[in-house]
């Protein structure tokens, strides 16, 4: 019983984690696009460019953050299996990179390391809480 009291909060921390740092990017891109392109010293030139940053990185990491939330309270096993596609898929996706216009530099290796270590760390906090899952509501499973 401790052991699943253990598994639910360590997933339950990571879901948040996960939440609060899509959120810091977020809040970053409402307030100030800029200073997210200029992680990847990319200027932005117009104002579709700021509306743009600010929808993606702003509004669809909002979206994010809350859909994490509620999966939290609602369904954290299925937060982690929304995690292991978020952080998967974008992984894949500077693999793609990779393989299509070559090498990353600093910043896109260093998150295709992070997102690779989020993406293990969701699939076997996700695999040891299979068992964990108490049936409540069978609808939200």
């Amino acid at each position: 019983m401790k052991t699943q009291k253990t598994l639910r909060l360590a997933a339950q921390g990571f879901i948040l984690l996960s939440a609060v740092s899509l959120l810091s990017v977020s809040l970053m891109a409402f307030a100030n696009p800029q200073s997210v392109m200029d992680l990847v010293a990319v200027k932005l030139n117009n104002t579709d460019a700021f509306s743009s940053i600010r929808g993606v990185y702003g509004g669809v990491g909002l979206t994010l953050f809350l859909t994490l939330l509620y999966l939290l309270r609602q369904n954290f096993r299925k937060g982690l299996a929304f995690l292991c596609l978020l952080w998967g898929l974008y992984a894949v996706s500077r693999l793609i990179t990779i393989f299509t216009e070559g090498p990353l530099g600093d910043f896109g290796t260093q998150w295709l390391i992070t997102e690779s270590v989020f993406f293990l760390v969701a699939f076997v906090l996700y695999l040891l809480n299979k068992s964990a899952v108490t049936v409540k509501n069978p609808a939200l499973i």
